[in-house]
């Protein structure tokens, strides 16, 4: 079965899950500079999750197009994907509102954490679906990046009841982590096309 359906459902499910995060930001309802404080922490809760999306954006569509069919199985594991991202925009709101407190950040990594898993079960039943010749197994590899996220994701949720600050710290190290950017796929491509 063709690509193209996944490919353009989940570039809509991202788009409504941007949509619903920005409608969150609420508009002070003063001219003075000084309103903007108190928003602060929400604006900054959804820089950080727009870059996430970003992420997840920017490497589903290098996924897609290393993949040359999807199966029935490739179609839900992209919906458990686009689950866990669909629950961004209520944890970012909740983390926002409440300054970064403990639990809406061990929440914020929680959506974080089942978000990773999601993306690597969505990468191995590609694989099981296309097999150890596809390109997308060749690209991914070991997948080093994707292990220390999961790992970093694990860590900070109960370092989120100790001290807050530090997993958000390492939420803002993981993406920094994945802007960096990951040209397995692209290199892959590349090769393939020059055979």
């Amino acid at each position: 079965m063709g690509k193209s359906r996944m490919e353009a459902f989940s570039d809509g499910v991202l788009a409504i899950i941007i949509t619903i995060m920005v409608l969150e930001l609420k508009v002070p309802h003063s001219e003075e500079i000084s309103s903007l404080a108190p928003l602060l922490p929400v604006l900054f809760s959804y820089v950080l999750s727009f870059i996430y999306v970003g992420i997840y954006w920017n490497n589903h569509h290098h996924l897609l197009h290393a993949t040359r069919q999807v199966g029935g199985g490739t179609l839900w594991a992209n919906l458990h994907l686009l689950f866990w991202l669909s629950l961004l925009p209520f944890v970012t709101g909740w983390m926002g509102e409440n300054h970064f407190s403990a639990l809406p950040t061990a929440l914020y990594g929680c959506v974080l954490l089942m978000a990773s898993i999601a993306y690597w079960f969505l990468v191995r039943r590609i694989i099981a679906n296309e097999g150890k010749d596809s390109l997308v197994f060749k690209a991914v590899g070991k997948d080093s990046k994707g292990i220390i996220s999961t790992l970093l994701y694990v860590a900070a949720i109960p370092l989120a009841f100790v001290q807050p600050g530090i997993a958000q710290g390492i939420f803002i190290l993981v993406a920094i982590l994945w802007l960096i950017p990951d040209r397995r796929i692209e290199k892959v491509m590349s090769e393939h096309n020059d055979d």
